[in-house]
């Protein structure tokens, strides 16, 4: 195996990790199996997701450093990427662990950015992530992150929507903070846009 297919692997790696996560969590109900065997499956499913994250950073890093780039790897790893935080957010949503606006705003603005950057490959412009890209992104991974967190605990449920911190309900500052990753994601996905705009606007 060559060295420069170890990026491409990993970008593929990380498809597969999903549907397998996918698969774990929409098992894991106390219908079926016994409270251990759920536990264990959530937390089976949650580091999965974990480490299909890390792949994500693995593979980008690798490719940076020694410059393996491919016509594969620039199509495949920002499709492994969307499909990472759909699956992801969808069972966030299935759990109660986010309302559903909250996932349509930021998958929206993820295939909206998906777009512009196909658009721009078109006409050799290469679009990078900017720092509010990667604040998003950033902010995506801790949010998921601690969701994940929540439903192993158990489903997310009463530890999300009837734990009080500080006499105030843990869901409300949840959904502060979500709201917070809303509009960060769409701001970042406008800057693209306004930044970009001679990619899609008819010229003068």
């Amino acid at each position: 195996m060559s060295m420069k297919n170890v990026p491409n692997i990993l970008t593929v790696s990380r498809i597969f990790a999903v549907l397998i996560f996918v698969v774990l969590a929409t098992f894991a109900e106390k219908d079926n199996m016994s409270a251990q065997a759920v536990f264990g499956v959530r937390l089976a499913a949650y580091i999965l997701a974990i480490l299909a994250g890390l792949t994500d950073l693995l593979d980008g890093y690798i490719a940076r450093r020694y410059n393996f780039v491919s016509d594969f790897g620039a199509l495949m790893d920002p499709l492994a990427d969307k499909i990472f935080v759909t699956g992801t957010m969808l069972m966030a949503v299935e759990y109660r662990l986010m309302p559903a606006w909250i996932a349509v705003a930021v998958l929206c603005r993820e295939f909206m950015v998906t777009g512009l950057r196909t658009l721009a490959a078109k006409k050799q412009v290469v679009i990078s992530a900017d720092r509010w890209g990667k604040l998003k992104t950033a902010l995506q991974m801790v949010m998921l992150g601690i969701a994940g967190a929540a439903w192993v605990i158990d489903g997310g449920t009463q530890y999300m929507h009837d734990a009080v911190w500080f006499g105030v309900r843990l869901w409300h500052l949840w959904l502060i903070y979500l709201t917070g990753i809303v509009i960060v994601t769409i701001g970042s996905g406008l800057g693209y846009f306004i930044k970009y705009r001679k990619l899609y606007l008819p010229e003068k």
